[in-house]
């Protein structure tokens, strides 16, 4: 495995520049550790690795994934990223403690949190839907990671219009945080939310409008008619 993860890192390494991973750190407040590699050719290396492991035991590429999520690089816990759906057929209920713990050991920027938890948690819960009151404890979590997970990972199944009560029930716990990150991760859930059911979701905003914190508010109303939109900023 050691030699496995040796050829992915010569890879990213060979592939990376400075002034990628300088336009990279713009893009957070919090300092972030990466090789500057761009986001399609991490992609296509994923691609590549993908084919030599797609027959190994999902246990094992656990593993793999878990020591690359240790180096703390971005390109490496996008890799994860990029991999993990791909066994979304295989998932079995005790996954979900792995994915918690990957979440609040190794994660610790919002790319590497959506990146994983979009896909990875969204194929999970669509197959296990009756873990998403999993996402209500992580809500309620110390690790601001775990809560904006609570609200991300419902992100895709929120665009189909599935898990309504949740996404208001999530939005409930998570609404007076003091956290942008969380703050933008439930604003970003209710926007979701809203494609397919938008007079609900402008219901729930204008009846929590004064205690929203306005960056949320303005996530969650960016996708609805303008005159939804006046409403719900208005200051009464």
């Amino acid at each position: 495995m050691q030699l496995f993860i040796k050829k992915i890192r010569t890879d990213l390494k060979s592939n990376s520049d400075e002034t990628t991973r300088l336009v990279s750190q713009r893009f957070f407040k919090e300092k972030i550790a990466c090789y500057g590699v761009k986001s399609a050719i991490v992609g296509k290396i994923a691609r590549k690795y993908w084919k030599e492991i797609s027959g190994w035991e999902k246990a094992d590429i656990f593993r793999l994934c878990e020591e690359l999520y240790k180096s703390d690089l971005c390109e490496e816990a996008f890799i994860v990223s990029n991999w993990v759906p791909r066994l979304a057929d295989n998932f079995e209920k005790n996954d979900l403690q792995i994915f918690k713990k990957w979440i609040g050991c190794y994660i610790n920027n919002w790319a590497k949190c959506d990146g994983f938890c979009n896909h990875t948690l969204g194929d999970y819960l669509g197959k296990f839907k009756e873990d998403v009151t999993e996402l209500k404890k992580w809500a309620e979590s110390d690790n601001r990671w775990l809560k904006r997970a609570a609200a991300v990972s419902l992100i895709l199944p929120a665009r189909k219009g599935y898990f309504l009560k949740e996404v208001f029930e999530i939005s409930d716990k998570l609404l007076l945080d003091s956290d942008v990150m969380v703050q933008k991760g439930y604003g970003w859930l209710l926007k979701e939310a809203s494609r397919l059911h938008t007079k609900k979701v402008f219901d729930y905003v204008v009846q929590n409008k004064h205690n929203m914190p306005r960056t949320a508010l303005r996530y969650a109303i960016e996708l609805m008619p303008r005159e939804m939109k006046t409403a719900a900023m208005k200051r009464d």
